[in-house]
């Protein structure tokens, strides 16, 4: 007699863990038996993420570079002391000179033309100057 039946013991065999089922092959339907995608949006490739990425961080960097300019033009806008009336033969240095003396001619020539939006140094006569303060 064995020791198991001796003991009364169970003498079941061993469980053995079942075999993992291997994947089975399923027929994928082509042509118009595709059925279309659910809301029919569209997928974006790895390609297309990056287009529409870099396209953003674009017109982010644009509209802070327009901020960080227009902030920068507003801080620097001179402030208006007094106007002067140009005379007939007067130059803009010799307004400058006058008006400015405390500047070199060709700072205040330039302190006059950005004050006054001027693209460049001609005046006229009877053109209204406006001339910055602080200078």
């Amino acid at each position: 007699m064995s020791a198991a039946a001796a003991w009364d013991l169970d003498t079941a065999p061993a469980r053995v863990p079942a075999r993992p089922s291997r994947p089975r092959l399923v027929l994928v339907p082509t042509g118009d038996a595709v059925p279309a995608p659910l809301g029919g949006r569209l997928r974006l490739t790895r390609a297309g993420r990056l287009a529409i990425s870099l396209t953003v961080a674009a017109v982010l960097l644009a509209v802070g570079v327009l901020a960080v300019v227009n902030s920068a033009g507003a801080a620097t806008a001179p402030v208006a002391d007094h106007a002067v009336t140009v005379a007939e033969g007067q130059t803009l240095s010799e307004i400058a000179s006058r008006e400015l003396p405390g500047l070199p001619v060709s700072e205040a020539v330039a302190e006059l033309q950005l004050a006054n939006n001027l693209p460049s140094a001609h005046v006229h006569a009877g053109q209204v100057l406006v001339v910055p303060a602080g200078s």
